[in-house]
């Protein structure tokens, strides 16, 4: 089951990052929202690891915003007989923002939470190894909480992706 959470999780992180898909979106959306938005600058940026944001500051130097990708959950539900897995891996894409003020903090987040679902929504489908998103995801906003550059706030969009594998 680890093994499913680990290549599904490297499949999301390539859906994001493929064809420059996610930097384009939160481009795109900064700009009708007429907000100046870099964006990812690294791929540092976009990491594969399930750890709490006040955890990762201390640890690794997190650069904002960041967006972590990881499986909470892998459903084994056997649908499909002769197979080793068939069921479902439930991902989290966390997106978290910070800056020192307030004020524009949450439109940020919310661009960064939009870009990922545009990302999603282009991408439903085949995503190839036995993984296929028919869409759907849900998405909750946390509070703003001191930490990062003063100020943090998280986006965890939740999906799942059907597994069919040997």
């Amino acid at each position: 089951m680890g093994r499913v959470a680990a290549s599904t999780s490297i499949r999301v992180r390539d859906v994001l990052l493929g064809d420059g898909a996610l930097q384009a979106q939160i481009q795109t959306l900064a700009l009708e929202a007429g907000v100046h938005e870099p964006g990812l600058q690294a791929l540092s940026q976009l990491v594969i690891r399930n750890v709490a944001a006040d955890l990762a500051e201390k640890t690794a130097g997190v650069v904002y915003p960041a967006f972590f990708v990881y499986c909470d959950k892998v459903s084994n539900s056997l649908r499909e007989k002769f197979r080793t897995f068939s069921g479902t891996a439930r991902m989290v894409i966390e997106t978290r923002a910070s800056q020192d003020r307030l004020e524009g903090l949450e439109d940020r987040l919310h661009i960064y939470a939009d870009a990922v679902m545009s990302v999603l929504d282009a991408n439903r489908g085949d995503w190839g190894q036995g993984m296929f998103y028919t869409g759907g995801y849900e998405v909750a906003f946390g509070p703003v909480k001191h930490g990062g550059k003063h100020f943090i706030q998280t986006a965890k969009v939740v999906f799942e992706v059907e597994i069919s594998a040997e």
